[in-house]
């Protein structure tokens, strides 16, 4: 990404910070609630340094609406931002990538694939999914990193659910890969140098042989399956063998591995933080056990059942409120415009602080308290204008968000009801990390008590 040095604009509020880092420890420690406080300080719109750049911030609920905006899809690109992960794949566009009529010609190919629909009538495998890697990966009495665990569990439910089977003997090459992409490519928060470590350099080549045996794979079966059979890679294929101007074979590796990628770090960080906050919140936890502990009594679990466990939804809810995985969107300014009375001119990379609401009091009664009846009718804190983005803002709000929410609920529900856990220690306060994206630190550590069938 070409980044365009800039002055502060006169009369645009400028953050204070250290010469030449400016603000980038603070971003680098609580990206959420660092724009909040400059937003407080300054308003929606203020200038911040980083590294020796100037960029323009636009914050708060003026911003989240102003994305989902025309003036918003005119003013603002995020092309430049993903350029260094189209070139790494070698590919020609991508739907993160794309914006305008590009970007929904990708996100209507992609958009049954992705939604709910893709896990209707597949609650019961997504939990036999789920049994499989607690009984693998959350052994009684052990340590067990949550992190890396929620990772194991992502890959493995959206390899089924999304591609068709879980790449059990890639998993540690797709870990990899996502997460040398994401710090060094997209968030930029790591040198290119780190490209070169063989390390990286065997999952790079480890995962494109996934996405030539899954191409290989799809092609042997496409026109084969009945239409409530088609998953989304089937619908990748079709497009690519009969609309290769759409999905050209340069595209193929990325947009079928695409799952895990969009999938793999946002999903564990959020389920990560999701068990600290039960664990520090025990009479939450008591309340979701119960919902969980009567669902899967009832026996099969069907697509109606998300709607038994209001209260694992709303604790998730407030967990992606308080630990929100896109804090920020960033994008390049198209032209030159005005946002809140300040000049954004054309090239700049700016910043744009979704997430600041979910920290103020005139959004959220009490922003630092972990609340889950603040969802609950008639108070719906969130329903409030610009107030709760967990899922980004504009055309390029998470095309998986639906799917997204039944698989996370299930996924805890099934999770608090076969085992009881712990805090290593317990006044354990949650060490964070922002790096590829803001989540639990990967030491963050959880001890089985106990077992259930």
């Amino acid at each position: 990404m070409t980044v365009t040095e800039t002055a502060p604009q006169r009369g645009t509020p400028q953050v204070r910070g250290l010469p030449f880092l400016g603000s980038a420890l603070d971003m680098g420690k609580d990206p959420g609630r660092f724009l909040a406080r400059a937003y407080r300080e300054h308003g929606p719109v203020f200038r911040m340094r980083l590294l020796g750049n100037t960029y323009p911030v636009i914050a708060g609920a003026e911003a989240a609406e102003f994305m989902n905006s025309r003036d918003g899809r005119e003013c603002l690109r995020s092309k430049e931002f993903w350029q260094g992960f189209l070139e790494e794949y070698g590919a020609t566009r991508t739907l993160v990538g794309e914006d305008g009529e590009s970007h929904k010609e990708l996100r209507e190919l992609m958009r049954r694939g992705y939604s709910r629909d893709a896990i209707k009538g597949r609650c019961g495998e997504l939990i036999e999914i789920t049994d499989r890697v607690i009984d693998r990966d959350w052994p009684q009495g052990t340590a067990v990193p949550v992190v890396q665990a929620m990772q194991y569990m992502a890959t493995e439910q959206l390899g089924t659910l999304l591609t068709g089977s879980a790449p059990g003997e890639y998993v540690d090459d797709i870990r990899m890969m996502t997460l040398y992409v994401l710090n060094v490519l997209v968030t930029r928060q790591r040198p290119k140098v780190l490209l070169r470590n063989p390390r990286y350099r065997r999952a790079k080549a480890r995962l494109f042989e996934l996405g030539d045996r899954m191409a290989a794979e799809l092609r042997a079966t496409a026109g084969t399956k009945a239409p409530e059979e088609r998953i989304l890679v089937d619908d990748l294929m079709d497009a690519h063998l009969h609309r290769p101007g759409v999905l050209p074979a340069e595209d193929l590796t990325m947009t079928l591995t695409g799952p895990y990628v969009a999938g793999l770090d946002t999903v564990a960080n959020t389920t990560a933080a999701f068990v600290y906050a039960m664990l520090k919140h025990p009479d939450v936890l008591a309340k979701v056990r119960e919902e969980a502990d009567a669902l899967f009594a009832r026996g099969e679990v069907t697509d109606d059942d998300v709607k038994r466990i209001p209260t694992v939804r709303y604790a998730l809810m407030e967990t992606m409120r308080l630990y929100p995985v896109a804090v920020a969107a960033i994008r390049t300014a198209t032209r030159d415009f005005e946002f809140a009375g300040h000049p954004i001119r054309e090239g700049e990379t700016v910043y744009v602080g979704t997430t600041v609401p979910h920290f103020l009091e005139e959004y959220f009664a009490e922003p630092e308290t972990f609340d889950i009846t603040r969802y609950e009718k008639p108070r719906a804190e969130h329903l409030k204008p610009g107030a709760y983005s967990p899922y980004g803002r504009g055309p390029h709000t998470c095309l998986g968000k639906s799917f997204a929410d039944v698989q996370m609920a299930l996924s805890m529900a099934r999770l608090f009801h076969r085992l009881d856990l712990e805090l290593t220690s317990p006044g354990y306060k949650l060490a964070t990390k922002t790096a590829p994206t803001p989540g639990p630190a990967t030491s963050f550590k959880v001890r089985v008590t106990a077992r259930r069938p």
